[in-house]
């Protein structure tokens, strides 16, 4: 990097090309997993899929994301960021081709999972990557950009989910997916030479897989709660594999996460206010989308343009809210956040068959606002709270908190349509069974944020820290 005449940043040629692949993988998987959400009515339909087997569709992804991404992140450090990334992609567009030839509800849900395994391997080096190109000063830029594309990808989804469903099918969502997908191989392959590691060490195979079958063994099991009788085995399984994780991660030479960072009240406190967070709001978009089509009628096309309204507002409020946590206390500005979260969760709880339009409206744009609100700050008070060294690692750890969050909530909407649905389809459940099975995930999810406001606001201030 160097600067002009004018004095203006001048990048090179491959951190353009760096900056083009973070934010186009950046873009994909926000953009898939919105988009999807207005096919699951469709797929239902097609593959004769159960309510609750259709949340499988959209939480194994999850599911396997979140257990696979601190285990991605450490092969990056040892063998080479764009080497994992690289691996990650090319997977990634196989599976999403291979979901969308996909002939059985089955076969699907499989496929899914292995693609989340996949997406760890992006999320986990994609930041890397990117922070390693740039300078520590330009780094803010870049990253915000690649962050405006997440929430690019957020709104584009519903849109274009929404256009592809109605009018080619769900399984061109997958297609799209695996298409942009091997372009961004051939971008990483053409346009960056260059390899960047972290500190080496050697890979723990022992304690990852430990780990990998502990989140999924907990996340997992919540879901299966109340359809078999081995759910609570699981769950209590998977507590006690992360139990030992942990043990193990404190006498391990090269972890996979410090946990001696948890003994920071605001690097823990923010960890779970993310991971509270995302397992209370994840979940909206999926059940407004069939409350959307399912009981109000509405096509894909239409639902997707309803539900854009709450990532626009995202995108244009976090980088102001962003900016005002470095004036104000970041605990302050994201609990404002999840406060306009729950109030929004309040509002979408009382929606009946025959509710107002502007009760819809009115749940989206407190969400988007909350989320706004909530995201960069929360963010920004997990990365001043650890030293320069950790920033990976801080990075890392809110990331799994985030995908967890995800995941649980997909977790936790399967438990409450299991119990008011059980095994039926949407369209055998009928309009009343539904909709009660949506009140309640959301009466849930009310509760859960309440719990994030208390967590959020434990924090101690922060000291701000030079990173």
């Amino acid at each position: 990097m160097a600067s002009s005449p004018a004095g203006r940043t001048v990048w090179s040629r491959e951190q353009r090309a760096v900056l083009i692949v973070a934010c186009v993988s950046s873009f994909i998987t926000p953009y898939m997993a919105s988009a999807l959400n207005l096919a699951v009515p469709a797929i239902g339909r097609d593959l004769h899929l159960s309510a609750v087997a259709l949340n499988w569709v959209v939480g194994a992804y999850l599911v396997a994301a979140a257990a696979f991404l601190l285990p991605a992140g450490r092969l990056g450090d040892i063998y080479g960021r764009k080497h994992v990334f690289l691996l990650g992609v090319s997977l990634h567009a196989g599976l999403a081709l291979a979901c969308g030839l996909a002939q059985s509800g089955a076969a699907l849900v499989a496929l899914r999972g292995a693609q989340g395994a996949a997406a760890a391997l992006i999320f986990a080096t994609a930041p890397a990557i990117l922070t390693s190109a740039f300078p520590l000063a330009q780094r803010g830029h870049v990253l915000g950009l690649s962050t405006a594309s997440v929430y690019l990808g957020l709104s584009a989804g519903p849109v274009l989910g929404g256009l592809q469903t109605h009018y080619l099918g769900w399984r061109s969502v997958f297609v799209v997916v695996a298409l942009a997908s091997v372009g961004l191989a051939v971008g990483v392959v053409a346009a960056i030479p260059d390899e960047w590691r972290g500190d080496g060490g050697r890979f723990d195979p022992a304690g990852s897989a430990l780990y990998v079958a502990s989140v999924a063994g907990l996340v997992g099991g919540v879901s299966a709660w109340r359809v078999t009788a081995w759910g609570p085995w699981v769950v209590l399984a998977g507590a006690i594999g992360l139990t030992g994780f942990v043990l193990r991660e404190a006498r391990a030479p090269f972890p996979a996460l410090k946990v001696t960072l948890f003994q920071n009240p605001g690097f823990a406190f923010s960890n779970l206010a993310a991971l509270i967070h995302y397992s209370a709001t994840f979940g909206v978009g999926y059940l407004l989308s069939l409350y959307l089509q399912s009981v109000r009628g509405l096509d894909a096309r239409q639902a997707g343009l309803v539900l854009l309204a709450q990532p626009i507002l995202m995108a244009v409020l976090s980088p102001a809210a962003g900016r005002l946590s470095d004036r104000v206390q970041p605990r302050l500005v994201a609990s404002a956040g999840m406060a306009l979260s729950l109030a929004a969760l309040v509002v979408l709880a009382l929606l009946g068959p025959t509710s107002a339009a502007w009760m819809v409206g009115l749940g989206l744009v407190l969400m988007g606002v909350g989320f706004g609100l909530f995201s960069s700050p929360n963010t920004n008070a997990v990365m001043s709270a650890v030293e320069k060294g950790d920033l990976g690692l801080a990075a890392a750890a809110l990331g799994t908190s985030r995908m967890v969050g995800q995941a649980m909530s997909m977790a936790l909407v399967a438990v409450i349509f299991q119990g008011f649905l059980g095994g039926r389809t949407l369209a055998a459940a009928g309009t009343g069974p539904l909709v009660a099975a949506m009140r309640g995930s959301f009466w849930l999810f009310v509760a859960l944020c309440g719990v994030g406001i208390a967590a959020s606001l434990a924090r101690s201030s922060l000291d701000r820290r030079d990173a």
